[in-house]
Protein backbone atom coordinates (compact mmCIF):
# COMPACT_ATOMS: atom_id res chain seq x y z
CA UNK A 1 0.00 0.00 0.00
CA UNK A 2 2.87 2.38 0.79
CA UNK A 3 4.40 1.66 -2.59
CA UNK A 4 1.10 2.37 -4.30
CA UNK A 5 1.08 5.77 -2.68
CA UNK A 6 4.55 6.49 -4.05
CA UNK A 7 6.01 6.80 -0.55
CA UNK A 8 9.33 5.39 0.56
CA UNK A 9 9.52 3.97 4.08
CA UNK A 10 12.50 5.26 6.10
CA UNK A 11 14.85 2.76 7.69
CA UNK A 12 13.52 1.10 10.85
CA UNK A 13 16.24 2.58 13.04
CA UNK A 14 15.40 6.09 11.78
CA UNK A 15 11.75 5.61 12.69
CA UNK A 16 12.69 4.12 16.06
CA UNK A 17 14.89 7.10 16.96
CA UNK A 18 12.24 9.55 15.75
CA UNK A 19 9.60 7.71 17.79
CA UNK A 20 11.77 7.94 20.92
CA UNK A 21 12.29 11.65 20.30
CA UNK A 22 8.57 12.35 19.97
CA UNK A 23 7.70 10.16 22.95
CA UNK A 24 9.85 12.54 24.97
CA UNK A 25 7.93 15.42 23.39
CA UNK A 26 4.72 13.73 24.49
CA UNK A 27 6.02 13.54 28.08
CA UNK A 28 6.81 17.27 27.95
CA UNK A 29 3.06 17.99 27.74
CA UNK A 30 2.66 16.91 31.37
CA UNK A 31 5.95 18.18 32.82
CA UNK A 32 6.32 21.69 34.32
CA UNK A 33 7.75 24.02 31.69
CA UNK A 34 8.15 27.08 33.93
CA UNK A 35 6.87 28.14 37.35
CA UNK A 36 5.58 24.57 37.96
CA UNK A 37 3.18 24.95 35.04
CA UNK A 38 2.97 22.33 32.29
CA UNK A 39 1.51 22.75 28.79
CA UNK A 40 -1.48 20.74 30.04
CA UNK A 41 -1.91 23.23 32.91
CA UNK A 42 -1.67 26.12 30.44
CA UNK A 43 -4.38 24.66 28.19
CA UNK A 44 -6.67 24.03 31.14
CA UNK A 45 -5.88 27.55 32.50
CA UNK A 46 -4.41 26.23 35.75
CA UNK A 47 -1.71 28.88 35.92
CA UNK A 48 -0.31 30.09 39.30
CA UNK A 49 -2.12 33.12 40.65
CA UNK A 50 -5.18 32.39 38.48
CA UNK A 51 -3.47 34.24 35.64
CA UNK A 52 -4.42 31.75 32.95
CA UNK A 53 -5.80 33.31 29.78
CA UNK A 54 -6.03 32.77 26.05
CA UNK A 55 -2.31 33.46 25.61
CA UNK A 56 -1.31 30.57 27.89
CA UNK A 57 -3.81 28.24 26.22
CA UNK A 58 -2.45 29.03 22.75
CA UNK A 59 1.12 28.55 23.94
CA UNK A 60 0.36 25.20 25.54
CA UNK A 61 -1.78 23.68 22.77
CA UNK A 62 0.94 23.15 20.11
CA UNK A 63 2.85 20.83 22.45
CA UNK A 64 0.04 18.31 21.87
CA UNK A 65 1.18 17.98 18.24
CA UNK A 66 3.59 15.38 19.62
CA UNK A 67 0.75 12.84 19.70
CA UNK A 68 -0.21 12.84 15.99
CA UNK A 69 3.53 12.69 15.25
CA UNK A 70 3.81 9.63 17.51
CA UNK A 71 0.90 8.10 15.58
CA UNK A 72 2.74 8.63 12.28
CA UNK A 73 5.93 7.09 13.64
CA UNK A 74 4.11 4.06 15.01
CA UNK A 75 2.47 3.49 11.63
CA UNK A 76 5.86 3.75 9.94
CA UNK A 77 7.13 0.96 12.18
CA UNK A 78 4.15 -1.37 12.37
CA UNK A 79 1.71 -0.61 9.54
CA UNK A 80 1.90 -1.25 5.81
CA UNK A 81 0.25 2.09 5.08
CA UNK A 82 2.20 5.11 6.33
CA UNK A 83 -0.88 7.30 6.77
CA UNK A 84 -4.55 7.56 5.86
CA UNK A 85 -6.38 10.35 4.10
CA UNK A 86 -8.51 11.01 7.20
CA UNK A 87 -5.43 11.10 9.39
CA UNK A 88 -3.67 13.51 7.04
CA UNK A 89 -6.65 15.85 7.02
CA UNK A 90 -6.68 15.85 10.81
CA UNK A 91 -2.92 16.49 10.94
CA UNK A 92 -3.09 19.43 8.55
CA UNK A 93 -6.02 20.90 10.48
CA UNK A 94 -4.13 20.59 13.77
CA UNK A 95 -0.91 22.02 12.29
CA UNK A 96 -2.78 24.90 10.66
CA UNK A 97 -4.61 25.79 13.88
CA UNK A 98 -1.34 25.58 15.79
CA UNK A 99 0.39 27.98 13.39
CA UNK A 100 -2.55 30.41 13.64
CA UNK A 101 -2.30 30.18 17.43
CA UNK A 102 1.45 30.84 17.35
CA UNK A 103 0.94 33.90 15.16
CA UNK A 104 -1.69 35.16 17.63
CA UNK A 105 0.75 34.63 20.49
CA UNK A 106 3.34 36.73 18.66
CA UNK A 107 1.02 39.74 18.31
CA UNK A 108 1.74 41.16 21.82
CA UNK A 109 5.47 41.02 21.07
CA UNK A 110 4.91 42.64 17.70
CA UNK A 111 2.99 45.52 19.34
CA UNK A 112 5.49 45.98 22.22
CA UNK A 113 2.89 44.80 24.75
CA UNK A 114 4.72 41.80 26.21
CA UNK A 115 7.09 43.66 28.51
CA UNK A 116 10.20 41.80 27.37
CA UNK A 117 13.59 43.23 26.56
CA UNK A 118 14.30 44.27 22.99
CA UNK A 119 16.65 41.36 22.26
CA UNK A 120 14.08 38.88 23.62
CA UNK A 121 11.37 40.51 21.52
CA UNK A 122 13.44 40.31 18.34
CA UNK A 123 14.50 36.72 19.10
CA UNK A 124 10.91 35.64 19.67
CA UNK A 125 9.62 37.34 16.53
CA UNK A 126 12.52 36.10 14.42
CA UNK A 127 12.16 32.48 15.53
CA UNK A 128 8.37 32.39 15.50
CA UNK A 129 7.75 34.09 12.18
CA UNK A 130 11.01 32.82 10.68
CA UNK A 131 10.23 29.13 11.18
CA UNK A 132 6.64 29.52 9.96
CA UNK A 133 7.56 31.52 6.84
CA UNK A 134 10.63 29.45 5.91
CA UNK A 135 8.80 26.14 6.36
CA UNK A 136 5.77 27.39 4.44
CA UNK A 137 7.92 28.50 1.51
CA UNK A 138 9.86 25.23 1.44
CA UNK A 139 6.67 23.19 1.58
CA UNK A 140 5.21 25.22 -1.28
CA UNK A 141 8.24 24.99 -3.56
CA UNK A 142 8.79 21.29 -2.82
CA UNK A 143 5.15 20.21 -2.85
CA UNK A 144 5.75 18.04 -5.93
CA UNK A 145 8.81 16.42 -4.40
CA UNK A 146 7.40 15.41 -1.03
CA UNK A 147 5.12 12.46 -0.45
CA UNK A 148 1.79 12.99 1.32
CA UNK A 149 3.09 11.56 4.59
CA UNK A 150 6.41 13.39 4.29
CA UNK A 151 4.57 16.69 3.92
CA UNK A 152 2.57 15.89 7.07
CA UNK A 153 5.78 15.17 8.98
CA UNK A 154 7.22 18.49 7.84
CA UNK A 155 4.06 20.41 8.70
CA UNK A 156 3.89 18.97 12.20
CA UNK A 157 7.60 19.54 12.75
CA UNK A 158 7.42 23.17 11.66
CA UNK A 159 4.29 23.95 13.70
CA UNK A 160 5.78 22.34 16.81
CA UNK A 161 9.19 23.99 16.46
CA UNK A 162 7.76 27.48 15.90
CA UNK A 163 5.94 27.37 19.24
CA UNK A 164 8.66 25.48 21.11
CA UNK A 165 11.34 27.99 20.07
CA UNK A 166 9.12 30.85 21.21
CA UNK A 167 8.55 29.23 24.61
CA UNK A 168 12.22 28.45 25.09
CA UNK A 169 13.10 32.13 24.69
CA UNK A 170 10.16 33.50 26.72
CA UNK A 171 10.83 31.24 29.71
CA UNK A 172 14.62 31.11 29.49
CA UNK A 173 14.97 33.28 32.60
CA UNK A 174 12.25 31.53 34.63
CA UNK A 175 13.24 30.97 38.24
CA UNK A 176 12.76 27.80 40.27
CA UNK A 177 14.36 24.42 40.85
CA UNK A 178 15.18 21.91 38.13
CA UNK A 179 11.87 20.06 38.44
CA UNK A 180 9.81 23.27 38.14
CA UNK A 181 11.26 23.79 34.65
CA UNK A 182 12.08 20.21 33.67
CA UNK A 183 10.02 20.41 30.46
CA UNK A 184 12.04 23.46 29.39
CA UNK A 185 15.26 21.46 29.80
CA UNK A 186 13.91 18.44 27.92
CA UNK A 187 12.59 20.65 25.12
CA UNK A 188 15.94 22.39 24.81
CA UNK A 189 17.50 18.98 24.17
CA UNK A 190 14.94 17.56 21.73
CA UNK A 191 14.46 20.59 19.46
CA UNK A 192 17.89 20.16 17.89
CA UNK A 193 17.22 16.61 16.59
CA UNK A 194 13.86 17.92 15.37
CA UNK A 195 15.61 20.60 13.33
CA UNK A 196 17.94 17.97 11.88
CA UNK A 197 14.94 15.78 11.10
CA UNK A 198 13.31 18.70 9.30
CA UNK A 199 16.39 19.18 7.12
CA UNK A 200 16.70 15.43 6.54
CA UNK A 201 13.08 15.13 5.42
CA UNK A 202 13.58 17.87 2.82
CA UNK A 203 16.74 16.25 1.48
CA UNK A 204 15.11 12.81 1.40
CA UNK A 205 12.20 14.24 -0.55
CA UNK A 206 14.58 15.55 -3.20
CA UNK A 207 16.44 12.23 -3.44
CA UNK A 208 13.17 10.32 -3.73
CA UNK A 209 12.00 12.52 -6.57
CA UNK A 210 15.30 12.17 -8.43
CA UNK A 211 15.30 8.39 -8.05
CA UNK A 212 11.72 8.22 -9.32
CA UNK A 213 12.64 10.28 -12.39
CA UNK A 214 15.72 8.19 -13.13
CA UNK A 215 13.94 4.88 -12.66
CA UNK A 216 10.98 6.04 -14.72
CA UNK A 217 13.04 7.16 -17.73
CA UNK A 218 14.14 3.75 -19.06
CA UNK A 219 10.64 2.40 -18.53
CA UNK A 220 9.27 4.99 -20.93
CA UNK A 221 11.63 3.77 -23.63
CA UNK A 222 10.84 0.07 -23.26
CA UNK A 223 8.30 -1.73 -25.42
CA UNK A 224 5.78 -4.26 -24.19
CA UNK A 225 6.86 -7.83 -24.91
CA UNK A 226 3.79 -8.59 -27.05
CA UNK A 227 4.39 -5.53 -29.28
CA UNK A 228 8.05 -6.43 -29.70
CA UNK A 229 7.16 -10.00 -30.57
CA UNK A 230 4.65 -8.88 -33.17
CA UNK A 231 7.21 -6.64 -34.86
CA UNK A 232 9.78 -9.45 -35.00
CA UNK A 233 7.19 -11.80 -36.47
CA UNK A 234 6.27 -9.25 -39.14
CA UNK A 235 9.94 -8.78 -40.00
CA UNK A 236 10.49 -12.49 -40.56
CA UNK A 237 7.52 -12.62 -42.85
Amino acid sequence: MAASLGEDRPAAWVNALALLLWLLAGVVVFLPFAFNTSPWDAVTLRVPGDQGNWWHALVGAPFFLAFPMIWLRLRALFSKQLSTSTGRRFIWSAAGLSICGTISVLVPFLLHLAGTSEWQRLSILGLGFGIVIASGMLLFFRRRVLSATGACLLGLNAAYLANAALCLVVYSAATGNVWSRSAWLVTMVIVWPMVLELVWLFTQGSKTRMSQNISGHPASLSLPSETLGNRLEQGTR
